[in-house]
């Protein structure tokens, strides 16, 4: 792209409001929910906290106003890949943008910087350590109009992914005390996020969280499938989304490298990924999915973070997750784009005392095997898994979402109205104190030492419980909090606090259905079909397309989605524009790409049978 041009837009879009903006350079009519009050936010000098899920449009929450805004927006970002991606998504869109990290030159930086200075950027990506130790010189040529903090959840300890480097971003609050702060996340659990606000030192922020329902995710879990079974079981998933991209993660660096050998022994085209390989190897790797030359990757939790692969079509992690975060930020890079993808979870009890083992020599051993036994809880579950996950984050479902595996196998339930009372009305008398433990062991009419010490011993519930076994107490304590009848403030000594929802019960005013308890592990049937999201990839002009997109990707050096996601070339098929009018009332399709791109894809649609084309016109 012409610099001048980028120059030209980005000082034109200073005069636009912000739906103009989304319009000309985004391409699409209507915001997102809560993206517009964010930017208006963000505009009037507001710090915010902004919690929406992958895929849910984060980015264009501080990149519209950074072309609102006169100066240059200072984007801290964890990863050089995640850069990159973001900036050639800006530039694909006809914003001027750029990154500074460690593997450009010391010139190479200085011309960015000297772009900055004469007001030729936008917004400039950069790393945590970077922006710390050079933070004079770049507010000095890149002078700052706001600071987004991407990945937000990183500077909390609570967090799923704390980096220490992350700390000291505080500072910059306090230096630019002038300038609007927005923190972003996709994942974060209360406690985290009161974390965010804590650490960043954020003024007043508003809050705004977004709904964390990616309802196109099929949601899966298959229990105690044995290694060879899951081999065959993954193979035959694979080839069955022959071209659909994926992502399989394993819990080790060795189970990445030997599930990628097996697969490759059966015919499948897969690499793995992994922070022990080279730098160059990983990028190699990447860049290969990225650009949809390699549909199957096999990885650690190391690959991913902000990769904006929109048309990821399937997850499967091949161990149990170390926690409900880090999974949810996983499965939520399938379907960015909206359409339906798959997600899958093999579980069984080897993982878990791996990942035991781990929690317990992490250097805070109490919350993460707290959050170990979440997810493991998730995996067990007999209820609604999309349920169990919105509640992780505090978040309400008030049906089943008939679209996971629990919701399409039915499991059976009782009214468990006085149960739940009897568990609650002992955590009221501890004044929400405790945690499970102790609470069960209440129940249950333990006469332990540091419970008569607390005189727990005369609670009138201490032994409403006796007739229920500790085992299985645990369990319905794990299906209250997974139906947001209970939650666990983990800065709080893990004590059990009851929800609104939960007072309601507690009270009389509403009832609480439970599941009967099942056995532990069910074995999944080996002849169960995994379902399929049924994606019409075989689409003749789709097709036709995505080869013209994959043209200008190789062209231009860049992955093909930042030209148009699947999802804008699926509407272009469906609706087969003919005319420039026609084409920019597509979603995704915006000035600057339809006057880079529109002609092409225009004639590809033009040249389809007029049968085909014009039905019904």
């Amino acid at each position: 792209m012409p610099k001048k041009l980028q120059i030209s837009s980005y000082f034109y879009t200073m005069a636009l409001p912000a739906g103009e903006i989304l319009r000309k350079y985004f391409g699409y009519d209507r915001f997102r929910p809560l993206q517009e009050q964010i930017i208006q936010s963000v505009v009037s000098g507001k710090d915010a906290l902004v919690l929406i899920p992958t895929g849910g449009g984060k980015s264009v929450c501080f990149q519209i106003p950074a072309l609102m805004l006169d100066g240059v927006c200072i984007v801290i970002s964890p990863l050089i890949s995640l850069m990159k991606d973001q900036v050639d998504a800006l530039r694909a869109n006809g914003i001027s943008a750029a990154y500074l990290n460690s593997s450009q030159t010391f010139s190479q930086q200085q011309a960015i910087l000297d772009s900055c200075y004469r007001g030729e950027v936008a917004l400039l990506y950069i790393s945590p350590e970077k922006l710390t130790a050079d933070i004079s010189l770049i507010s000095q040529m890149a002078r700052p109009s706001m600071f987004a903090v991407d990945e937000a959840h990183c500077i909390s300890e609570w967090g799923h992914d704390f980096r220490p480097e992350y700390m000291h971003l505080g500072a910059l609050r306090e230096r630019f005390s002038h300038v609007p702060f927005v923190a972003l996340t996709a994942t974060a659990d209360k406690v985290t996020r009161k974390d965010i606000i804590r650490q960043l030192k954020l003024k007043d922020p508003g809050i705004f969280i977004s709904s964390f329902n990616r309802s196109n995710l099929s949601l899966e879990v298959r229990a105690g499938v044995k290694p060879k079974q899951r081999l065959a079981e993954i193979a035959a998933f694979i080839r069955q989304k022959r071209g659909q991209s994926g992502i399989i993660y394993c819990l080790s660096r060795y189970n990445c490298e030997e599930l990628t050998s097996d697969l490759r022994m059966l015919g499948i085209q897969v690499a793995f990924y992994h922070a022990g390989m080279s730098a160059a190897n990983r990028s190699k790797v990447q860049e290969g999915f990225l650009n949809d030359d390699l549909q199957v990757i096999c990885a650690t939790v190391a690959f991913g973070m902000g990769i904006d692969k929109s048309n990821v079509r399937w997850v499967i992690h091949y161990n149990l997750p170390k926690n409900m975060e880090g999974y949810y930020q996983e499965i939520g890079r399938a379907g960015r784009d909206g359409l339906p993808a798959d997600t899958i979870l093999y579980y069984n009890y080897a993982d878990l005392t791996t990942l035991n083992r781990f929690a317990a020599e992490s250097g805070q051993a109490d919350i993460s095997l707290e959050k170990l036994k979440r997810i493991q809880h998730y995996a067990e579950a007999d209820i609604c898994r999309r349920r169990i996950l919105l509640n992780y984050f505090s978040e309400n479902l008030n049906e089943d979402c008939g679209n996971c595996d629990v919701c399409r196998n039915p499991r059976k339930h009782f009214d468990g109205t006085h149960l739940v009372q009897k568990a609650l009305s002992a955590i009221t008398r501890m004044r929400e104190r405790e945690g499970a433990a102790m609470v069960i062991d209440v129940l249950r009419g333990s006469m332990r030492t540091d419970l008569k010490e607390a005189g727990y011993h005369l609670l009138k519930t201490h032994g409403a419980g006796a007739d229920i076994s500790s085992f299985d107490w645990q369990r319905y304590l794990m299906q209250m909090l997974n139906l947001g009848i209970l939650e666990i403030a983990y800065d709080e000594n893990f004590a059990l606090k009851i929800t609104a929802q939960g007072r309601d019960i507690l009270f009389g005013r509403t009832k609480a259905r439970l599941t009967v308890l099942p056995l532990l592990i069910r074995k999944v049937s080996s002849t169960s079909g995994i379902q399929s999201s049924h994606v019409n990839d075989e689409d003749e002009l789709f097709e036709q397309l995505k080869k013209v997109r994959r043209k200008f990707s190789l062209e231009e050096d860049i992955s093909p989605y930042h030209i148009f996601s699947d999802a804008t070339l699926y509407e272009m098929a469906k609706e087969k524009p003919l005319t420039e009018q026609e084409m920019l009332l597509i979603p995704g399709v915006g000035e600057h790409k339809f006057d880079r791109y529109g002609e092409d894809f225009l004639d590809i649609i033009n040249s389809y049978p007029v049968q085909k084309t014009r039905k019904g016109r």
